[in-house]
């Protein structure tokens, strides 16, 4: 009799669990059902600090493929895509959760991110869809573009939006792999940005509507309110763990050990300057393996615009160095800079030589270069020594070259496609484009054509954007109002 009421029992229980709907067994009780802003900074930082780019080192004369045409390398694209608006949703979700959870402290993070990805954008386009985006799940799916120059005067004013949302009270943020919840190394972080973004504008100088000489000396002159980066320990940059899906993002790359090279301009402007960083970036050519690993004569390349037969040639007859081994042996290798000490030593520098800010420029360019080459851990005195040179003193008459070019040096696989609009913006460094392998007339582009799904899906408004900046219509050699 009490096996038969156990049975019923059981029996009992298990119609009980039997009608419970399908979805509550699809819930799991130990992880969050609710997006929490310190979960989607995480995820933004991952994504948007991210900034050692092959492609960014092959386009800018650092790195050559000798596989094969790569259309990057010899100045024949055509499109890019709308990619950072999927970034940007998850910034918004963050501005959103943050604001629904009473949690303040995230919104001059969402701000900055808001004006980093937008910035990205903007300089790759031109006019971009700005006020009306992402605003899909307000049924609003076909966007109106701005302007350009209105997104940069609106990026502006959110960094400067930001600066003042964070005081000495702001709590730390959670959640945050680049300052660990430092709201004041965030605030540094924002206002160098600020300074990235106003000498972007150089062209623009005189423009009143933007005021970007003021604007700038105010960021240098008010220390108090709008603190700037001290060092390296201040650098927005993303570090890399020996874990799964943390490691450095060319660890074990097959291309990096086979079919990419040091490109040959690069590598004979470092040997010209005697610049001890070759040894870090680069391995030493086959050839000359016999050599010291720190004597310049060990180590060679090939020219991005050569044709891809020329250059394989050259790598067969060990003329060319691959990249260091480091960049695919060591799993953790180094930090990936997105914005730097030494970048923002470097705006300083030109700032002084433009007149917008007083000072001396051949200090910030030194203090620019000496950051630069310690966070490749060389010592003092070859620092001082690579210094004393007068082929690294900035001389007047020189002195953006010289400025931009030690940004440029710095920028080896790391601040993404800086040191490309660098030289779209001032010429500097010159990028060889003599070879016989070049396409786009030996021309270097100046942008990227809108993707297809907006030629398709907002047709109306990509054309009058288009019709307004670009009288050639829709092209890679187009002259964005940035840089006109």
């Amino acid at each position: 009799m009490k096996k038969v009421i156990v049975i019923l029992s059981l029996g009992a229980l298990l119609l009980q669990s039997g009608c419970k709907k399908f979805s509550e067994f699809q819930t799991d009780p130990n992880k969050s059902t609710l997006a929490t802003p310190d979960l989607l900074l995480n995820s933004i930082e991952q994504n948007a600090f991210q900034s050692s780019d092959i492609t960014a080192a092959i386009t800018s004369r650092q790195m050559v493929y000798t596989d094969a045409v790569s259309l990057n390398q010899y100045y024949g694209w055509s499109r890019a895509n709308f990619g950072p608006y999927g970034n940007l949703r998850q910034v918004l979700k963050m501005e959103q959760a943050a604001t629904a959870q009473g949690k303040p402290e995230y919104i001059p993070l969402a701000k900055f991110f808001r004006a980093w990805y937008f910035l990205q954008l903007t300089q790759t386009f031109g006019d971009i869809p700005y006020s009306e985006a992402l605003k899909g799940e307000e049924g609003l799916t076909s966007p109106a573009y701005d302007k350009q120059e209105d997104i940069y005067l609106s990026i502006l004013d959110d960094l400067q939006a930001a600066n003042e949302l964070i005081s000495t009270a702001t709590p730390a943020v959670q959640g945050d792999i680049v300052y660990s919840g430092n709201m004041q190394r965030w605030k540094r972080a924002i206002n160098a940005l600020s300074l990235r973004v106003l000498m972007s504008m150089s062209h623009h100088q005189d423009d009143a509507k933007f005021n970007i000489k003021k604007r700038f000396s105010d960021i240098v002159n008010t220390p108090g309110t709008y603190p700037l980066y001290n060092g390296n320990e201040d650098n927005a940059q993303l570090k890399f763990y020996d874990l799964q899906s943390n490691r450095y993002p060319y660890f074990n790359n097959n291309d990096m050990q086979t079919t990419n090279y040091m490109e040959e301009t690069f590598v004979d402007l470092l040997k010209s300057l005697q610049d001890v960083r070759l040894f870090s970036f680069a391995d030493k050519a086959p050839k000359y393996s016999a050599l010291p690993a720190t004597n310049f004569n060990a180590y060679g390349g090939v020219r991005g615009s050569a044709a891809v037969n020329e250059n394989k040639t050259r790598v067969v007859a060990g003329e060319a160095s691959k990249i260091n081994p480091r960049y695919y042996n060591n799993p953790v290798n180094e930090p990936s800079i997105a914005l730097g000490y030494a970048e923002q030593q470097f705006i300083l520098a030109e700032g002084v030589v433009r007149g917008w800010i007083t000072g001396n420029a051949a200090d910030y360019y030194k203090k620019g270069v000496t950051a630069s080459m310690r966070f490749y851990n060389i010592d003092q005195a070859a620092i001082d020594t690579y210094l004393s040179q007068p082929s690294v003193q900035i001389t007047v008459g020189n002195q953006i070259q010289q400025i931009i070019t030690q940004k440029y040096i710095a920028s080896f696989f790391n601040s993404g496609w800086q040191p490309f609009y660098e030289q779209r913006r001032t010429g500097f460094p010159v990028f060889d484009v003599s070879g016989a392998g070049m396409l786009n007339d030996k021309r270097i582009p100046k942008r990227w054509m809108y993707p297809e799904s907006e030629l398709q899906l907002n047709q109306q408004h990509v054309s009058e954007a288009i019709s307004r900046q670009y009288p050639d219509g829709d092209n890679i050699n187009g002259v964005m109002w940035l840089i006109k």
